[in-house]
């Protein structure tokens, strides 16, 4: 039997809020937060919307997956998100202790690992593992095309 639970599939949701986001005029970066293999939490950057500059998509995802399970810890469950997650963000799943991040695309001007320390210790707690470039090629195109479109204007 072939599981439709892929980190493709997953990393599919996340880009569809990302192409939502980019429709609403926001840099688009989208999010999900995974509990076994069902989407507990969901985001996509709404900075310009809210007029928050915290609104990015995993900081959304992240407080509907808190909501939805009643607790301020995120075990056993997994977050994908179409860009890699800026400090703030790295920091904000470092304390909700989340098992692991996925990411699309990296991001080389604002990533959080750009941020390691000196010691090569990075923001993330040390239970949270990482995976990149699932869907990278689609999930970095969305956010050039979307910055081209800017500077073209």
């Amino acid at each position: 039997m072939i599981d439709p639970y892929t980190d493709e599939f997953f990393m599919g949701e996340a880009y569809r809020l990302a192409q939502k986001a980019e429709e609403s005029g926001e840099i688009p970066v989208g999010a999900v937060v995974v509990s076994g293999n069902q989407i507990i939490g969901k985001g996509y950057n709404q900075t310009e919307t809210l007029k928050d500059s915290t609104a990015h998509a995993e900081m959304i995802a992240l407080t509907a997956a808190f909501q939805y399970l009643g607790s301020k810890y995120l075990h056993d469950c997994r977050i994908f998100v179409t860009l890699e997650p800026c400090v703030m963000c790295a920091g904000a799943l470092h304390w909700s202790q989340i098992d692991e991040i996925i990411f699309g695309a990296k991001d080389p001007g604002k990533g959080y690992t750009l941020f390691s320390s000196e010691n090569g210790k990075v923001i993330l707690h040390p239970r949270t593992g990482v995976k990149q470039g699932i869907m990278a090629k689609e999930c970095g195109l969305i956010v050039e095309e979307f910055f081209k479109k800017i500077r073209d204007k």
